[in-house]
Parts: C-alpha cells; sequence; structure tokens
C-alpha cells in the first residue's frame, strides 16, 4: 500500500511540474537558433561581456549558477545582491529582450559548497524566483527546488532546455584528507545530486522530449572528476545514472552545460549504444577567472583550457543537427570553437 501511495504521489506531483512551457522563436540571422549562457557574476563588478554577447543575437540566455555572490541566510542581502545586479551596465540590454532561464549554485544558493542541509532553501528560492519575475502563482513557487524545462520551437524544429538544480537535494560530499584536494568520491550508491524527485522529472522530459536539441544545464561539471572540488564525479553512481537515463529516454541531441570553474573547457564521451558522444560544456567564469591557471587532470577534455573571461555561445542547425559551440571572449573575441553533429 506504501508503495502504491508513493506512485500516485509522484504521478501527481509530476503533472503538476513536467509541463514544459513552449515558445515561439522567431529567428533572422545565419543561425536557426542561438544561445548564449556563462556563470560566476560578481555583482558589485563591471562585466564588460554583456555588451559582447548581445553582439551573437542570442535568442535565450541561460545563467549557469554563480550569478551573483551573496553567500549568506539572510534575505534582505540576497535580494539587495540581485538588485546590484539588475543595475549591473549592460544586463537588462539583454534580459528585456530575450528570454532567461538559470539554474543556481552555492554562492547564490547558501554558503559555499552547500547543499540538502542549506537552512534558508526554501526562502531562497523564492528571492531566486523573484529575480527571474516568476508570477506568484506559478507552480514553480510550489515545488521544492528551481529545476525547469522549456521548449522554443522555431520554423525548422525546437529546442528543449532543461536546467537543473545540483544544491536543493545534493546530500553530503567526503572531504579529503590525504591531498591538496577538497573532496574526493563517494563510495559508489552513497548520496545524491539530484534526489528521488528531480530524477523523476528528468526521466520523463527526456523521454517524452520530442526536440531535435535537448540541452541540460548543471551548475557543476558533469563529466571532468580529477580536479578535487564539486562535480558530479563525486557521485559516481549518479554519473552513471545520468548516462543511462539518457540513453534510455533516446531523446535527440544531448548536450550538457555547466558553470562554477572559473575556467571554460570542452569535455567529451562516448559510452555504449549512446549514438551521439557527450559533450559537458563548461562555461566560467563573466567577471572573474582563474588567472594564475597552469594545469589539470581531465581525460575527458578536448582541445584547451580557457582561463580568461568568457561566455558560452550555442549556434543550432537544423538542416544538419549540428551545433557550434563557441568560447567567447573580450571584444567578442573567439576564443574556442567545437561542432558537434548529431544523427
Amino acid at each position: 500500500m506504501k508503495n502504491f501511495l508513493k506512485i500516485c504521489y509522484f504521478s501527481i506531483l509530476f503533472l503538476l511540474i513536467s509541463c514544459s512551457t513552449i515558445k515561439k522563436v522567431v529567428h533572422e540571422g545565419e543561425n536557426d537558433f542561438t544561445i548564449a549562457f556563462g556563470s560566476c557574476n560578481r555583482q558589485n563588478t563591471e562585466n564588460i561581456l554583456w555588451k559582447e554577447i548581445i553582439k551573437n543575437k542570442p535568442n535565450l540566455w541561460i545563467w549557469g549558477g554563480d550569478n551573483i555572490y551573496a553567500d549568506t541566510h539572510d534575505m534582505n542581502e540576497l535580494r539587495a545582491d540581485y538588485n546590484a545586479l539588475k543595475n549591473q551596465k549592460g544586463y537588462l540590454d539583454l534580459v528585456n529582450n530575450i528570454p532567461v532561464m538559470a539554474t543556481w549554485d552555492d554562492h547564490d544558493y547558501g554558503k559555499n559548497d552547500s547543499g540538502i542541509e542549506s537552512p534558508t532553501k526554501k526562502e531562497a528560492q523564492q528571492v531566486f524566483l523573484d529575480f527571474l519575475n516568476i508570477d506568484s502563482s506559478s507552480e514553480r513557487r510550489k515545488q521544492e527546488g528551481i529545476y525547469h524545462s522549456e521548449i522554443f520551437e522555431t520554423k525548422k524544429g525546437s529546442v528543449k532546455v532543461l536546467v537543473l538544480d545540483t544544491r536543493y537535494f545534493r546530500t553530503a560530499l567526503t572531504k579529503s584528507t590525504k591531498n591538496k584536494r577538497r573532496f574526493v568520491p563517494n563510495t559508489f550508491g552513497e548520496g545524491t545530486v539530484l534526489g528521488e524527485k528531480q530524477w523523476l522529472w528528468l526521466k520523463t522530459e527526456l523521454e517524452n522530449s520530442k526536440a531535435a536539441f535537448n540541452i541540460i544545464a548543471s551548475s557543476i561539471q558533469v563529466l571532468a572528476a580529477e580536479h578535487g572540488f564539486e562535480t558530479w564525479g563525486n557521485f559516481p553512481h549518479e554519473v552513471e545514472k545520468l548516462k543511462k537515463t539518457i540513453l534510455k529516454s533516446k531523446a535527440k541531441g544531448v548536450l550538457l552545460l555547466s558553470g562554477d570553474r572559473h575556467i571554460s573547457e570542452f569535455s567529451k564521451t562516448t559510452f555504449a549504444n549512446l549514438s551521439f558522444p557527450l559533450v559537458d560544456f563548461t562555461s566560467s567564469g563573466l567577471t572573474h577567472s582563474y588567472k594564475g591557471f597552469t594545469n589539470e587532470t581531465n581525460k575527458y577534455r578536448v582541445q584547451n583550457v580557457v582561463s580568461e573571461i568568457s561566455f558560452g555561445v550555442l549556434k543550432f542547425d537544423f538542416d544538419t543537427h549540428k551545433i557550434t559551440m563557441q568560447m567567447r571572449g573580450k571584444d567578442n573575441k573567439l576564443l574556442q570553437e567545437l561542432f558537434q553533429v548529431y544523427p
């Protein structure tokens, strides 16, 4: 009986939160659809990249987390920091004209490296949704966590964007005691990144997707796992679960986005029976970066690490089933580019 009630509960929950918003897109330009995204933005520091992002004529802006640096449980301080971001020169010029989707990371969620234990996560969620101008009657106000999806329809096809919440349900990390790394992977099977409800949501969203491309935004890196900071790799069983979820869903054109690290890089892997490589495009940061970066192991990395301020651009071509991924920086300079063609 308990299992039956549990299934009923999640079924009702899913009906409430799983319906993606569909938005029609009229796009004039060389690409069928364009997304710009970025992370790690100090609200009280000038962001010189807003005007460069606008030059790429994106149809959508995605916040990848650490959208502000608040590190607080005081909601008045949190609101003030979001207001400071809104006053950042150039920001409103971008977001007043296109849709915005967002996830959060630790510095705009609560304290550094925080997860499920954060005492003000419910309150912080409401302030986060206020920042995004989400209506007070929205179901997103009632659910636990800020995960969300939207579908963008063009005349040639659709792009589905799924934003994950890697904070609200993320259980304890294992601290490292033997080296300079902050964390080591948990025992396989121990802990979760997304939590049961969000996993159910993600599974069904992907299985039901008819989109030509499915973009999954995670605040922390999914593939890179050796650096010893926060990553899905600290929960190796969750990485495997994500791969299996993507594979079984048969969703087309899946691409991962991430931030957090103050560097930008492309990571790519293949696994049995998935008909395309899985790419994790990390873009970080917007106002500051790891300028002293020298070296860091990432067995999945393709090309090089970019350690200057940058943002990410995705250009979609429905005719060739191709995504052009670009890292761009000051003066809109192209820093690195990767192409992925999907079957």
